[in-house]
């Protein structure tokens, strides 16, 4: 009687919320500009991958009948690595260095090293989440400075995710791609061996959204989970590759 009513043993939903106050003011503020973006305008979403240990990773992969593939539980890292980057929604791009910690210089040097390469722009917005080093006063300070010198420099307007929001950043669908792809499964004999597929990993994406130029929304590349356009009901950090 109970299973021709209609009732089935559900797991429970989790929903993706925010706790910021301002959620909604932010979430209209980053949709309005993306609306309104102009040829002459960019928006990147930024963040950091890592730390990651270079050591032997385990993952999901295609075995014969009678093959074991093993892992050692401990190990002793090669190294680590954090990759520092920008994902550019219009035209798919990526911008990325190799830093030894997550703080303000590096963020600071994120932002310069963009906005040279983006000279002749009107306008660049940069999205990030609620890091201590997102937010720092000496950040602000220096796009300050930035702002009053510019030249043919662009613009640099900042427009912040919602805290707790982390699956709105949409570079963590990037991010995601990358532990499945080169991540998961490797074993590189150090550090630079894995930079250097990082480094392979970006340019090959860089250069197909080169080749069919197309603003983000939609299509997907390689293994990332979500497409790289900025929605609402999107989950773009897939705690399973992270």
């Amino acid at each position: 009687m109970i299973h021709a009513a209609g009732y089935r043993w559900k797991e429970a939903c989790v929903t993706l919320t925010s706790t910021d106050p301002n959620y909604r003011e932010k979430l209209d503020a980053i949709r309005s500009a993306l609306s309104r973006l102009q040829e002459c305008e960019a928006f990147f979403s930024i963040d950091e991958f890592g730390p990651f240990p270079v050591k032997v990773s385990g993952g999901r992969s295609l075995c014969g009948p009678r093959e074991v593939r093993v892992v050692p539980q401990w190990q002793t890292s090669k190294g680590y690595l954090i990759v520092t980057a920008a994902l550019e929604l219009s035209r798919n791009q990526i911008s990325h260095f190799y830093s030894e910690r997550k703080n303000t210089a590096e963020i600071i040097k994120l932002v310069e090293m963009i906005r040279d390469r983006y000279r002749g722009f009107q306008r660049i917005y940069l999205s990030w989440d609620a890091a201590p080093w997102h937010r720092s006063k000496k950040l602000h300070d220096r796009i300050g400075e930035l702002n009053g010198s510019r030249g043919d420099a662009p613009e640099i307007k900042i427009l912040p995710l919602s805290g707790g929001a982390q699956f709105l950043k949409v570079i963590e669908s990037v991010f995601s791609g990358i532990a499945r792809a080169i991540i998961h499964n490797s074993n590189y004999a150090s550090v630079e061996d894995a930079k250097e597929a990082v480094s392979r990993y970006f340019e090959e994406r860089n250069t197909s959204f080169r080749m069919t130029p197309r603003r983000a929304g939609r299509t997907l590349w390689g293994k990332e989970p979500a497409p790289s356009v900025f929605l609402e009901t999107s989950n773009c950090k897939d705690p399973k590759y992270r």
